[in-house]
């Protein structure tokens, strides 16, 4: 494929969902299903993911069985994500055998043999919507899915799990944890600081003020998770590995990887410790390796499942 001269997120977010599939850590999921409630018609499980984006989780959930009796509510930041969610579920339900039905504005209704999916989409900030929400309702479950890295976990936690009913469960993946490899090395001292560089960043990144996630939010969430009252059940690692075998690489995955490089060129541009012509020639080196099939992206990351009690504190 040609080097892509656009970059929207939401094919980003589409791309990437293979990769996630071959990612997720199996003996974490499996933790989370032997923790789940029974479902049922009259009593569907809660679920609430955060952070939503194109409803990629929700739909590896019914495909792997996970979801039978439940309401799932979906909410992201991003007005665009949930509007692709909106435009390409109905179709992708459809095509596994599903009939779907509109519910509002905002719903969708899945349903086959032993399976009733209630799904509510919604454009909305997290805070605004935890706001809105306090004293309302309480999950079952709550998902985060390649977003806590990008929040104030410590801020954060406190804040999401009285949103659970007590005993309530969290499924915490892909939370980024300090290592990024691109292989082949093209320069090892210049590899090296780009990485370290594009690190920093995660790091250094403000929302509202605020520093606001981190490149090794990973090994922090079990500190952090501790520090606000959850029980880790289950924990392990999530790695991406991208390369190009005899088929070339897999669905849309170069894609992905244009993607990357051009994040991490993005990020770094104008960075007063970079060089921006080395820059500039390293990141027309990666692309051309992603069009040749030479490269191979390597990112760590990991996975959590546990369980919080009544206000998000577990009871002594």
């Amino acid at each position: 494929m040609p080097i892509p001269e656009d970059y929207p997120f939401t094919r980003y977010l589409a791309a990437k969902k293979s990769v996630d599939d071959r990612a997720l850590n199996y003996h974490v999921r499996q933790s989370l299903v032997q923790a789940l409630p029974l479902a049922a018609p009259e009593a569907p499980l809660l679920i609430l993911e955060v952070g939503a984006g194109i409803g990629t989780m929700l739909e590896r959930m019914l495909e792997q069985g996970l979801l039978t009796y439940a309401t799932f509510t979906a909410i992201d930041a991003q007005a665009e994500n949930i509007a692709e969610a909106r435009e390409r579920l109905p179709s992708w339900a459809g095509d596994r055998g599903f009939k779907v039905r509109e519910t509002s504005q905002k719903g969708l209704l899945l349903e086959q043999e032993g399976h009733r999916v209630a799904i509510e989409l919604e454009a909305i900030d997290l805070f605004d919507f935890l706001t809105r929400e306090r004293g309302c309702r309480r999950w079952d479950l709550l998902i985060a899915h390649a977003f806590l890295d990008l929040v104030d976990i410590p801020a954060t936690l406190p804040i999401l799990f009285p949103i659970l009913r007590e005993g309530g469960l969290f499924y915490f993946t892909i939370n980024f944890d300090g290592v990024t490899i691109l292989e082949p090395v093209i320069d090892p001292h210049l590899d090296e600081l780009i990485v370290s560089l594009y690190h920093q960043t995660m790091d250094e990144r403000l929302v509202n003020g605020k520093i606001s996630g981190g490149s090794r939010a990973g090994r922090r969430l079990f500190t952090c998770l501790k520090d606000a009252g959850a029980q880790i059940l289950d924990a392990g690692g999530s790695d991406w590995v991208v390369f190009s075998g005899p088929a070339g690489y897999l669905g849309d995955e170069a894609w992905f990887l244009h993607f990357i490089i051009h994040t991490i060129h993005g990020a770094l541009e104008k960075h007063p410790q970079m060089d921006a012509a080395r820059l500039a020639a390293w990141a027309a080196r990666r692309h051309a390796q992603v069009e040749s099939g030479e490269i191979v992206c390597i990112i760590h990351q990991l996975d959590f499942v546990g369980r919080v009690s009544a206000g998000g504190y577990l009871s002594a």
